[in-house]
């Protein structure tokens, strides 16, 4: 397999988010695949770290960019970095919400910094490489939404919109570019088990300790192997049980319906509020 992924996908990718998490194992997981990857986070001593674990693990080349993806330029900057690179794959991986409160609780300011790095940059970013890929008929555009883009909920409100946008933005690239020879896939995340969320979950008060896995999270590695799985099975792949029966669930209900549930849900674990902590 290795031969033919490396083929089809390499000679690099590039990892936006690869500091920890998702990330960083699916960098870690496309270099054992033969393809050198490029890790791009806002942390240069944790890039470096997982950078020498991965060239350890697997022999495969590596180069890491230091960008906070909430800058104006950052997609310049990603860009002129892997100038001299043949990119054959991109994954978005980045795009969490540390703050998970009401839309009014806030400047508008923190709305718009989640509109730059979850959908400004990743467009940006998809635009510049797919175009290639196009060209040489072969290649790979992995990006990451979650759960919050099914429909709108409370606490989730910029976040949530700017997900429904990374959904149908990647199910219409498919429809565009999969019989071009590029494989887009959104994957649809619900409660998985990464450093961000144990961090929110600690913050909240329903976890002791960072050390703890949140009830019911689904691990990281197993959003990677759903993802290596169906690379070509596009546009769009739900992993974790929750999001998967979530999706089964709404079927059946319209879109009012949808959004009056999710607000009772919310209402009913968190509080009116449904404020971190509380």
């Amino acid at each position: 397999m290795t031969d033919d992924f490396a083929t089809k996908y390499g000679p690099w990718a590039i990892v936006v988010g690869a500091s920890d998490g998702c990330g960083a194992l699916f960098a870690e997981r496309l270099a054992s695949e033969g393809v050198s990857v490029v890790l791009v986070a806002r942390r240069q001593h944790v890039l470096d770290e997982v950078a020498q674990g991965i060239r350890e693990r697997t022999g495969a080349q590596t180069r890491t960019i230091v960008v906070d993806l909430t800058d104006a330029d950052a997609s310049t900057t990603i860009i002129d970095a892997t100038a001299d690179l043949e990119v054959g794959m991109l994954v978005y991986c980045a795009g969490a919400d540390p703050k998970y409160q009401p839309f009014l609780n806030n400047p508008i300011s923190a709305a718009e910094v989640l509109l730059q790095r979850n959908c400004l940059v990743m467009m940006r970013l998809c635009h510049h490489f797919a175009g290639p890929m196009v060209e040489r008929g072969r290649g790979g555009i992995v990006n990451f939404t979650s759960g919050a883009a099914l429909a709108g909920g409370r606490n989730m409100v910029a976040y949530g919109g700017t997900k429904a946008f990374d959904l149908v933005f990647t199910e219409g690239l498919w429809a565009e570019l999969h019989d071009k020879g590029v494989d887009v896939l959104s994957l649809v995340l619900g409660l998985t088990d990464t450093p961000a969320l144990r961090q929110l979950e600690f913050e909240r008060g329903r976890l002791a300790s960072v050390d703890e896995a949140p009830q019911g999270a689904t691990a990281a590695a197993s959003v990677v192997d759903e993802a290596f799985a169906n690379l070509g099975n596009g546009p769009t792949i739900a992993t974790g049980d929750d999001v998967r029966m979530g999706m089964e669930l709404f079927k059946s209900m319209s879109r009012n319906e949808v959004v009056r549930l999710l607000m009772q849900v919310g209402a009913e674990v968190m509080g009116s509020d449904a404020r971190p902590g509380s």
